[in-house]
């Protein structure tokens, strides 16, 4: 027998489930983020410092355009080290989240398939049309769900690849004015 309270207490403890994944990932992604961020930070300051103290020991004007050279350079590394791992975090969180979002709707789909199996076969009869539309429904809101996501995993395998060309090339600029100087 069809049991509306059971499904719909079933569809809360899934959607819970799936509330406390998201929570956590959000937090674990947060968490890396401040992590990464404070680190950077303590580099920076530390650099910071022994440029400070370079500065300082300068006698004359040619070491202190060597040393300004050199330190431009530094930070411009430093800079594309942070940029290159920062996006690196937040490729890893999309796809954490995306693969949760994915199993998200896997599972909403099967639920809502199963509400219609159960609640088609407690139905009155000639009722099967309607059941027959809302399957109808559920497969063409998973098809599109399907193309959707395979656009979008193409179009972020692009901005990727993108992203990892103009590092390279800003990489390569960086070591033609390191030549250059």
């Amino acid at each position: 027998m069809y049991n509306a309270k059971e499904q719909f207490t079933a569809f809360s403890k899934t959607n819970v489930a799936q509330a406390t994944k998201f929570a956590a990932l959000s937090l674990e992604s947060a968490e890396k983020f401040v992590n990464f961020n404070l680190g950077a930070t303590k580099a920076v300051f530390a650099k910071s410092v022994e440029g400070a103290h370079a500065v300082a020991a300068v006698k004359d004007v040619q070491d202190l355009v060597a040393l300004r050279t050199l330190m431009a350079e530094t930070q411009m590394q430093t800079a594309m080290g942070y940029s290159r791992h920062l996006y690196e975090m937040a490729t890893e969180a999309q796809a954490q989240y995306s693969a949760l979002a994915e199993e998200a709707f896997a599972v909403y789909t099967k639920g809502v398939a199963g509400w219609v199996d159960q609640a088609s076969k407690a139905a009155p009869a000639g009722s099967d049309s309607a059941f027959n539309a809302f399957r109808s429904t559920i497969a063409a809101t998973t098809a599109a769900f399907d193309q959707f996501q395979k656009a979008s995993k193409q179009v972020v395998s692009i901005a990727d690849a993108n992203v990892r060309a103009a590092a390279a090339t800003a990489t390569k600029a960086t070591a033609k004015g390191r030549k250059a100087a």
